[in-house]
């Protein structure tokens, strides 16, 4: 009798083994990511504690080392990891190589290089990244399926993504609305159910191991949401969205504008520049008392719980200190920088719009407002805010103030996260087009006999 199950039905458990075990193994090298951040950054901040002159000498150094190694040893690794995510996807679907986006090589470099990074106090943090981490194992894992035709390759580099966001912010239910954004109508419904339990497993990983924490801290607020807030909603929403737009014409800039003199000289002497960029980062870092060093976790965290003040040129620094970051060239992501943003911005706008309980709920809505004007994925950014803080109490207005604020953002530009997958997939098949119909060979020369 002739078998007519599908190749899914016949090889279901050995698939099922294969990504759930890889869904594992991303969580593990997620959280293992974090603690090596965290600490880097103990490491920075150690130094900066007791020489306050030390971020002049390790910004240009690290940022100069951390850049020669990038480009040298581990191309495809520099900047957040999520736009390369999105080109492999891309590329997977037209079964192009993927390898110079997703890889192991990529994963070793995108890890201790973005740590390596972070000791030179550059606003960068590790969120984006481990987008890219735990979408090169996921990748990797599709060369173990039983049968490869099972599930699609770019499925699973996609849900290896938000395997990462889920495990990084310690948000299962973040890692999921990210997939549905992304996936939904991409995703067949034989595969759906055990892709999306990928992702919620490697956020169960991160819980496991690390516990069932706020990655900001407890949202300290006494009432709910009320119609008190629409005014201060609105005007968050309008701030974070123009903000978030020149934040994102910025960061193109090198892209749109790759004929400007300082793009060109920055191609020509990449170490060179990095070095540049880390005088800038030590400058506007010390400028602020430390305050825009590093990923911004930590004085986050402290500004929520109310152990930390700010003044209005925190959010200042850090908006500048993440993007010359971004312009360096090494490997760093723009979330937590952000978000960092978002919530320095809060406090001090909250001094202007008073009313509203306190400052928190204010932080919270710039936080997600200004996260949703950056990567105009409104959706995810409220909840990744909500489940964060334990801002439940919040939901309508962070849901709110995300969709406003994408829609202010996207009126003076595009995705963010597109149009740099767009410039990474277009750079990856020119290499890929060379490698076939290499253009460099000499032409043959008619005029001799």
């Amino acid at each position: 009798m002739i078998n007519l199950r599908s190749p899914w039905r016949r090889h279901r458990w050995g698939i099922r083994v294969v990504l759930w075990g890889s869904a594992i193994l991303a969580g593990l090298c997620v959280v293992g990511f974090s603690q090596l951040a965290n600490k880097a950054l103990d490491i920075f901040f150690n130094l900066y504690t007791h020489h306050w002159w030390s971020p002049f000498i390790l910004a240009p150094g690290v940022g100069m080392l951390t850049v020669f190694l990038t480009q040298r040893y581990f191309p495809g690794s520099q900047g957040s990891g999520i736009p390369q995510v999105i080109a492999a996807t891309e590329l997977a679907r037209k079964n192009k190589p993927v390898n110079s986006l997703v890889s192991l090589r990529i994963l070793i470099g995108k890890v201790f290089l973005g740590c390596f990074a972070l000791i030179g106090g550059f606003s960068a943090g590790r969120e984006g990244p481990s987008v890219q981490v735990a979408s090169s194992i996921m990748a990797l894992a599709h060369r173990f399926l039983p049968h490869a035709r099972a599930i699609r390759k770019a499925d699973l580099i996609l849900a290896g993504g938000a395997a990462g966001i889920a495990a990084a912010f310690n948000t299962p239910l973040a890692g999921v609305i990210f997939a549905v954004e992304e996936l939904g109508r991409r995703l067949e419904t034989r595969t759906s159910g055990v892709l999306i339990s990928t992702i919620i497993l490697s956020g169960l990983v991160s819980i496991a191991l690390l516990g069932d924490y706020q990655y900001f801290g407890r949202l300290s607020m006494h009432e709910q949401e009320s119609f008190a807030i629409i005014p201060s909603l609105i005007i968050c929403a309008g701030v974070c969205g123009l903000l978030g737009a020149l934040f994102n014409f910025l960061l193109l800039s090198p892209q749109k504008s790759a004929h400007l003199p300082i793009w060109l000289w920055r191609q020509a002497h990449p170490v060179l520049f990095a070095g540049v960029c880390g005088v800038v980062v030590a400058i506007l870092g010390v400028v602020v008392k430390g305050a825009s060093f590093g990923s911004g976790y930590g004085i986050t965290k402290s500004i929520i719980e109310g152990h930390q003040s700010v003044n209005w040129a925190v959010p200042i620094c850090r908006f500048l200190a993440t993007i010359v970051t971004y312009f360096s060239g090494m490997p760093g992501g723009i979330f937590a920088p952000a978000l960092s943003v978002g919530a320095a911005l809060g406090y001090n706008l909250s001094h202007v719009l008073g009313g509203f309980n306190s400052a928190v709920p204010i932080m919270t809505l710039c936080m997600a407002g200004f996260l949703a004007a950056v990567t105009q994925a409104p959706i995810t950014s409220a909840i990744i805010v909500m489940e964060m803080v334990d801002g439940h109490g919040l939901l309508i207005s962070l849901m709110a103030v995300s969709l406003m604020a994408k829609g202010v953002s996207s009126r003076f530009g595009g995705e963010l996260y597109q149009q740099l997958g767009h410039y990474f997939y277009m750079n990856t098949l020119t290499k890929l087009d060379d490698e076939v119909n290499p253009s460099t060979l000499p032409a043959e020369d008619h005029s001799k006999p």
